[in-house]
């Protein structure tokens, strides 16, 4: 049974099959989350992403993790180099992760508020919709064991806790 986990904490850290990017669809590790995996996961990491990148607005790449603790690092292109986050992007580049970790056998993998820093997302239409196709997903068969939902800041976590609570009310004590 997939659980669903929300917590405060640093991405960079998590012990899990793949961490997830907030990624331009380029795939430059520059700024934001992308900036501190770069420079807590190696150079590496952005070798590889030069090989699989550019990719689609909506899509996502599955590299190395390098340094990091993870195995792996999916980058989820919700956004073109320097541009803005949309709901489809969102959408289609949270569907594109959960297929890629499909695609790879993983079962443990960790987001964060995908959009909502450089690319300007606001963070309850974020979680709403994160969740969403988590939810989604799970009404399929998964692989997937346990996916975390690493926030940066507590408002941040308590607008998830909050939108998780409402759609999966039947699961308790899962942040």
């Amino acid at each position: 049974m997939l659980t669903v986990h929300i917590e405060q904490g640093d991405l960079t850290t998590y012990k899990v099959d793949a961490i997830v990017n907030a990624a331009n669809n380029d795939l430059q590790l520059g700024g934001g989350l992308a900036g501190a995996i770069a420079r807590k996961g190696g150079r590496a990491i952005q070798v590889e992403c030069d090989r699989h990148g550019p990719v689609e607005v909506g899509q996502a790449a599955i590299t190395g993790a390098g340094n990091l603790p993870a195995r792996h690092v999916i980058h989820q292109a919700s956004m073109s180099l320097g541009g803005l986050a949309t709901a489809k992007s969102l959408r289609d580049s949270t569907r594109a992760v959960l297929e890629l970790a499909e695609k790879h056998r993983l079962a443990t993998l960790a987001f964060s508020a995908t959009g909502t820093g450089i690319a300007g997302f606001p963070i309850g239409q974020c979680a709403q919709i994160m969740l969403e196709e988590v939810r989604k997903h799970l009404a399929g068969k998964t692989c997937l064991t346990d996916v975390y939902f690493v926030l940066f800041d507590k408002a941040t976590c308590d607008i998830f806790a909050k939108v998780h609570k409402e759609m999966f009310p039947d699961r308790k004590g899962q942040r």
